[in-house]
């Protein structure tokens, strides 16, 4: 019995309040509650409709038709066209800058190592700006012994230091090579085997870093204001690198390779995709769909929210409409390609149908993780399902992310078959 009119407001307060979480727990007109559209993202409405507007651009997103998405039913001539439209296409997309009166690179200093010298070089692809690199040559190369070079691109986080077995940080190289040697040193991996090896620097990182903060993202979010992409900036950068690379009179220029490690791989297909003089490629990541992790990395965190899947450097407008990484790895062939950390088994096919058109099927050789190397340890699918987190996703696309590191137990037999 309710004794005062103090504990009958009481009462009505927490009936009030309690109905208030209700209705808030309730579903919004046109989605769903159940556990599948908690991860999914559903509408209930009979017309089909969403009324998120996240809903509506999922809904676009799945009616993205890519124009040039590899088609294994090519003929040998309609797969020639199709690279070169691809080709075209990925220039316009880049954006790369008119160049005019661009100064050539200039060597800064030389130190000796143990049977190799590393050269620090600048270049100067744009007005107020300078790029340095890393160029580590084997004793005993020059005009007359030329060998063949690798242009080494780093991950997320990456520098030319490390890939060149020297100190983080240390960019006038002062100090003696970083002991032991870290599987990552891919550019000194290569040195190490006679070959010519030119390490580079990411965008905004180590020393193109603002005050040593890694700022990628403030940068990419400038560029994408000025019609850029920090992808674009980045194999712009690269690219007057590589075409340095072609006017070193101790370079085999007909033995020209890319090795991008992580993030690095994304400018090795770009450079890849616009520079057919390339001759082979080292992809050190798992192979994906991009469009396709975008659609199923649906599910959201513990406060409801739907995460994009990648942060913002990765992001080129109109990317998704044009194409996606199988494509542009398929437009490689015949050219020799390692692919080192596996995926799906499906993208792996449509590769090698792309080499087998072009006439050379063991031009495309790939691995997977180790712990996915059996067939009967992998995700044989064709689609992975949407409403998945990042761990289920890898899981799907047989990913073991503790052990991504430069596989230079398969690159460097791979290497010695193909350059014999």
């Amino acid at each position: 019995m309710i004794k005062s009119e103090k504990e009958k407001n009481y009462i009505m307060n927490k009936i009030t309040n309690l109905l208030f979480a209700t209705l808030l727990a309730l579903p919004v007109a046109g989605q769903t509650v159940s556990q599948d559209s908690a991860s999914r993202i559903t509408t209930n409405r009979q017309d089909g409709r969403f009324l998120s507007t996240r809903g509506t651009v999922q809904y676009m997103l799945k009616s993205v038709q890519p124009a040039y998405a590899f088609n294994p039913s090519f003929t040998p001539a309609e797969f020639k066209k199709w690279q070169s439209g691809l080709r075209d296409t990925m220039k316009e997309l880049m954006r790369f800058p008119q160049q005019v009166a661009v100064q050539a690179p200039v060597c800064v200093k030389t130190v000796q190592r143990d049977g190799y010298r590393v050269e620090k070089w600048e270049s100067y692809p744009q007005q107020g700006s300078v790029v340095p690199f890393l160029v580590l040559i084997p004793d005993g190369v020059d005009a007359k012994h030329k060998v063949p070079a690798v242009l080494c691109i780093p991950g997320f986080g990456g520098s030319k230091e490390g890939l060149a077995g020297e100190n983080e940080g240390d960019y006038e190289l002062t100090l003696s090579p970083k002991e032991p040697v870290k599987k990552g040193a891919m550019a000194l991996h290569y040195v190490k085997k006679g070959l010519v090896a030119v390490a580079v620097d990411n965008p905004s990182c180590a020393e193109l870093s603002d005050n040593g903060h890694f700022d990628y993202l403030v940068t990419s979010r400038f560029l994408l204001e000025m019609g850029w992409s920090y992808l674009g900036l980045t194999a712009y950068q690269d690219w007057n690198v590589l075409n340095w690379m072609k006017t070193q009179n101790f370079v085999r220029k007909d033995r020209i390779i890319v090795s991008g490690f992580s993030l690095g791989t994304e400018a090795l297909m770009v450079l890849g995709a616009l520079d057919p003089s390339i001759y082979a490629f080292v992809y050190n990541d798992f192979l994906c769909r991009t469009l396709e992790r975008i659609l199923v990395m649906s599910k959201p965190d513990e406060k409801g929210l739907r995460h994009f899947p990648n942060s913002i450097e990765h992001l080129i407008p109109g990317f998704l409409t044009q194409f996606d990484f199988p494509d542009l790895v398929a437009a490689l062939a015949p050219r020799p390609v390692i692919c080192t950390e596996g995926g799906i088994d499906r993208d792996f096919d449509l590769i090698s149908r792309a080499y087998n058109i072009a006439g050379k099927p063991d031009n495309f050789t790939y691995y997977h993780y180790k712990k996915y190397a059996a067939p009967k340890d992998r995700k044989q699918i064709d689609k992975v399902p949407e409403g998945v987190d990042l761990a289920t996703y890898f899981d799907y696309a047989n990913v073991d992310p503790k052990n991504h590191y430069f596989k230079k137990e398969w690159v460097m037999p791979w290497l010695e078959k193909i350059l014999k």
